[in-house]
């Protein structure tokens, strides 16, 4: 079970920092990641993390904004939102997939495991 939380309300420019939990399984060899859906619009790949927190993989739209990281001891994974923009209001969705992909899969929503209930993540202008 993965367990989000940590959206809200804030400013553009702002920051948020997002959490999510894993339980009721051991998550050992899965890369953990988020994903955002904006209204009326397809779920989409934001960052994720491998296992061993070697490799990182961001969105073209996040990149040198957002930062993920994991803590495996807490068995949690972190996604920090700085200069948050309206455009990046949406749903946000934390999810496992065992391993990770080639370069030439990327991160596909069908690609993944495991999904947890999304936190609201609304960016005001």
């Amino acid at each position: 079970q993965l367990q989000a939380c940590g959206g809200g309300l804030v400013q553009a420019g702002g920051s948020l920092r997002l959490s999510c939990a894993a339980s009721g399984r051991t998550f050992s060899s899965y890369a953990l990641g988020w994903f955002h859906q904006a209204p009326g619009k397809e779920r989409e790949f934001v960052a994720a993390i491998s296992w061993s927190g070697n490799f990182i993989y961001y969105g073209d739209s996040v990149k040198g904004r957002f930062t993920i990281s994991r803590d495996n001891a807490k068995n949690m994974v972190y996604l920090q939102m700085n200069s948050l923009k309206p455009e990046d209001t949406a749903v946000y969705y934390c999810a496992a997939r065992k391993g990770v992909p080639s370069a030439s899969e990327g991160w596909p929503v069908g690609g993944m495991d495991y999904w947890g209930k999304g936190t609201q993540v609304t960016v005001s202008s």
